[in-house]
């Protein structure tokens, strides 16, 4: 069956703009915890979107020891603006003493789905 909508271009998300998409990684030691911080990003409009990957295993150097843990990751996609507040907002939220955040450009996606982030995210 055809539809008469326009199918969605592929369009360059503007990366470097500062209200350009964003990806942002952030890991968590448990779904729950995940879970409580994605719900209060995704309320605040801080993200648009926020999906729980657990299964996460991380090895690190932590205080000169190597560790490893079970963690879930935290896929947020967001606004370059928005950065300062998502920083914020996670800082006071994530019980690690230096919780991960590091903030990937889109460099393109979906027109629709690049403008439903821009609809679904705060002013910043």
């Amino acid at each position: 069956m055809a539809s008469s909508a326009a199918p969605p271009t592929w369009q360059a998300a503007e990366a470097a703009q500062p209200d350009g998409a964003v990806a942002l990684l952030c890991t968590a030691p448990s779904e729950e915890v995940a879970r409580s911080l994605a719900r209060s990003l995704v309320s605040a409009r801080l993200a648009a979107c926020v999906q729980l990957l657990p299964g996460a295993t991380s090895v690190y150097t932590w205080k000169g020891e190597l560790c490893e843990d079970s963690e879930t990751l935290l896929l947020i996609k967001s606004r370059r603006d928005l950065l300062p507040a998502l920083h914020e907002a996670l800082v006071a939220a994530h019980p690690y003493d230096t919780p991960e955040l590091l903030s990937l450009p889109v460099e393109a996606g979906s027109s629709r789905y690049l403008a439903w982030l821009r609809d679904n995210t705060r002013d910043a």
